[in-house]
């Protein structure tokens, strides 16, 4: 994936957390209950968190050119993908008849790339001085 397409996807997922904690809190009220609207705000929120990490993790990666910041997001979009994408799809299990016994094993994936996403920036920064050189 090339640069600009990175930083594509990263906005794209941004512009949907926007997107889609609105979708929820205003279309999809009606027809979830109070604790399908919490796993859905929870979605939204570690996608938020996440829009962020990776991109502090790419503008760090093209800044300083340090390879693991560029793996570091794809684990965070990755993760983005599972962990916030199988809370959506448990939060409208009632409106889409997913299987849950599916989607709820996924979660934890998700949340696994997010620690590995993590775990990948403080490598970096451990490793390489030249992310805290000016």
């Amino acid at each position: 994936m090339t640069n600009k397409n990175m930083l594509v996807a990263i906005c794209v997922l941004g512009f949907l957390a926007v997107a889609l904690g609105a979708f929820g809190a205003h279309g999809l009220k009606p027809y979830m209950n109070d604790y399908q609207a919490r796993i859905w705000e929870k979605g939204v929120s570690y996608q938020f968190y996440h829009v962020l990490a990776a991109m502090v993790a790419f503008v760090l990666y093209d800044l300083k050119g340090v390879r693991y910041l560029l793996t570091a997001v794809y684990f965070f979009l990755i993760g983005i993908l599972l962990f916030s994408g199988s809370l959506y799809a448990l939060a409208t299990i009632d409106i889409t008849g997913l299987p849950k016994e599916v989607l709820g094993p996924i979660t934890p994936f998700g949340g696994l790339f997010f620690l590995m996403g993590w775990g990948t920036m403080i490598y970096a920064v451990v490793k390489y001085s030249k992310l805290s050189e000016k």
